[in-house]
């Protein structure tokens, strides 16, 4: 399937390219859990919740089997549920756009996932209970909107499925601490492990998981880690810039040289500068040379004008 056509300026040729909030520690802890899973030959579909312009959502496909459906739903440029979701909507996804997010994801994979352009309550009317093994959920940062997409999360996973909660710690974003931590003691959910930036966990059984994590220490290169308990529950910290990158899809434009920027419109030519009126010279040079000499200039200018 051929791309359509996309203008050089819109054309990531890297993952880099793809303006978004996924960092490099995030994609190797996907990478660890989408490959186990891989490994493993645990079947099952993918879900995004929340997908900006497309990066995260691009790295995830890489996983997808060709039995497998990968679901992505965001409201893109649709009008939000309510006006709070509104606001947020206006401040922090203004550049958002359903066309945006479709060339970068055609850029790195020939079919479009199956996109639900709404709100993430519309998730359960599309999403079968028990049919996913990886969920992320990266949309809205309000308390009541990311409780609810934790229910949906826990209602499509799998036993062996595991979830990725975005912004759990950050300043600005309390709700989404206070939903995922109400899950955690509340609702079941047991955490595996927290990155600077997610909470992955899942509603089966997350030691097998740690395990692994702990057992295998090259992936670890260049991180911090720790392991805490929380609650009763055991958690495994990581933080700091992976040695070893994840595997990054490759771009259709990966050859291409970058764009280059449009060229300035070149500046009109500035007017000649107008002669200094002679009176102007006069009263300068009256300012600057010394006063005897002033004098002597004035008295010669006198005796002009009295011999014509």
């Amino acid at each position: 399937m051929t791309a359509p056509t996309t203008p050089a300026a819109q054309r990531p040729r890297s993952l880099d390219d793809v303006k978004g909030w996924f960092p490099p520690l995030d994609q190797v802890l996907f990478e660890r859990f989408l490959a186990r899973q891989e490994r493993l030959d645990e079947r099952g579909d993918l879900l995004e919740m929340g997908a900006y312009l497309g990066k995260s959502a691009i790295f995830t496909a890489s996983f997808r089997r060709p039995e497998e459906r990968f679901t992505v739903c965001d409201l893109f440029d649709a009008d939000a549920p309510d006006e709070h979701n509104a606001a947020e909507a206006r401040k922090s996804y203004a550049t958002l756009t359903r066309v945006a997010f479709e060339q970068n994801y055609r850029a790195f994979h020939d079919e479009l996932p199956y996109i639900v352009q709404g709100p993430t309550s519309e998730v359960p009317a599309h999403v079968r209970p028990d049919s996913c093994r990886f969920v992320h959920v990266d949309a809205s940062h309000l308390y009541e909107h990311v409780a609810g997409d934790i229910v949906a999360a826990r209602a499509v996973l799998l036993p062996h499925g595991v979830v990725a909660l975005d912004d759990f710690r950050s300043e600005h974003t309390p709700g989404v601490a206070a939903a995922t931590w109400e899950a955690v003691f509340n609702g079941g959910l047991r955490p595996i492990c927290l990155s600077t930036q997610k909470l992955y966990g899942t509603w089966g059984d997350p030691e097998p998981f740690q395990e692994e994590l702990l057992a295998t220490t090259e992936w670890r290169a260049g991180l911090r880690m720790s392991v805490q308990e929380v609650g009763g529950q055991r958690i495994l910290r990581f933080s700091g810039r992976p040695e070893h990158p994840a595997t990054a899809p490759v771009s259709r434009f990966a050859g291409e040289a970058p764009a280059e920027p449009a060229a300035a419109p070149a500046a009109a030519p500035r007017p000649a500068p107008r002669p200094a009126p002679v009176r102007a010279g006069r009263r300068v040079a009256r300012e600057l040379l010394p006063p005897i000499v002033t004098r002597a200039l004035r008295k010669r200018r006198a005796e002009r004008a009295r011999t014509r």
